[in-house]
């Protein structure tokens, strides 16, 4: 709040010197080159795929079991989306159905890891296809002791109200290569170019980068917590059947998600009557939306998966109210 304040006092409140510094703080945190701020996490995505020239006649592979945020970014480049389906025990893209997938018009792969854990990048980078990672539930984690953002030819980042740290609204694209991160820099703006060219207004606020950069230097207690959070439940789920998230030092725990063996949508109403809110992590799979088939792991992923609470200011009590609804909504269900 104070950080925020201080910005609103300095009568200076548009993108300006406190979002370079919010730039070179996540920039010098994932140990990359160069850091470009913008409005939203789609935006970002957005300028990326533009920054690779992707366009018509293009096709970029997504995974189905995501948010629509990754397909409407290849849609607006005006590319093709190519669904690929997920790992069932990680729920990131799965590399041998990418493989499957790639043809000669395929410019990019766009691999999220899903709820903090990273993907398998190194398979997926093995297909020489460019990757734009997408770390919008990720900040902080990491793949083989190296910051997830950091292996593909881009990254991007969310910083919405729910995610890892927020500024309300905001993104951020990050590169090691400069030719990108100047593309996209120039296509965020759109006022005062002496060229005329399709560009967007895409900027973040010097208020919204204060609130990030006090967000920034919370994130290590942010983790902390939500890993013990997880701890909790790894303990106290353990023995009942379920199938538990996958055991990995580098995530994070954006979501804690549970498998059942069977259709988790009646639990969601019981565990409210029990004032738990809990919910399926992914909406609606794209393959749902686009009416496609041929996505059975991301079918079934989303049918049985729930999401329960992990948020870092959950209380111990809270937690174990929580465990407790859990336990009793499988007995009674």
């Amino acid at each position: 709040m104070r950080a925020v304040g201080d910005v609103i006092s300095s009568g200076y409140i548009a993108e300006g010197v406190t979002v370079q510094k919010f730039e070179q703080s996540l920039a010098d945190y994932l140990s990359v080159r160069h850091a470009v701020a913008t409005n939203s996490g789609t935006s970002a995505l957005h300028l990326a795929l533009l920054a690779l020239e992707v366009g018509p006649g293009d096709e970029v592979i997504i995974p189905s079991y995501v948010c629509c945020a990754l397909l409407n970014a290849v849609n607006y480049t005006g590319a093709t989306p190519v669904l690929a389906d997920i790992c069932p025990d990680t729920y990131n893209i799965e590399a041998a159905d990418v493989k499957k997938r790639i043809s000669s018009r395929t410019r990019a792969i766009i691999v999220p890891h899903l709820f903090g854990l990273a993907a398998d990048l190194d398979s997926l980078m093995a297909l020489d296809v460019p990757i734009i990672e997408d770390c919008a539930q990720a900040v902080g984690s990491q793949y083989a002791q190296r910051p997830v953002g950091t292996f593909g030819i881009a990254a991007i980042y969310s910083f919405y109200a729910t995610k890892v740290i927020t500024t309300g609204e905001g993104g951020m694209v990050v590169s090691n290569s400069k030719d990108m991160a100047d593309r996209i820099r120039d296509l965020k703006t759109y006022d005062q170019k002496d060229d005329y060219k399709i560009r967007f207004n895409y900027k973040m606020t010097d208020i919204q980068a204060a609130l990030g950069l006090a967000q920034l230097q919370r994130l290590d207690s942010v983790i902390r917590r939500r890993r013990a959070i997880a701890e909790q439940y790894t303990w106290a789920f353990k023995i009942l059947s379920l199938n538990l998230p996958a055991e990995d030092p580098g995530r994070i725990f954006f979501r804690y998600v549970l498998g059942l063996d069977r259709d988790s949508f009646p639990f969601l109403k019981t565990l409210a009557n029990k004032g738990v809110g809990c919910n399926r992590p992914i909406f609606l799979p794209l393959h749902r939306q686009l009416k496609q088939k041929g996505c059975p792991a991301s079918e079934k992923a989303w049918k049985n998966l729930l999401s329960i609470p992990i948020y870092p200011s959950l209380t111990d009590e809270e937690v174990t109210t929580v465990i407790d609804a859990i336990i009793t909504s499988l007995r009674d269900i």
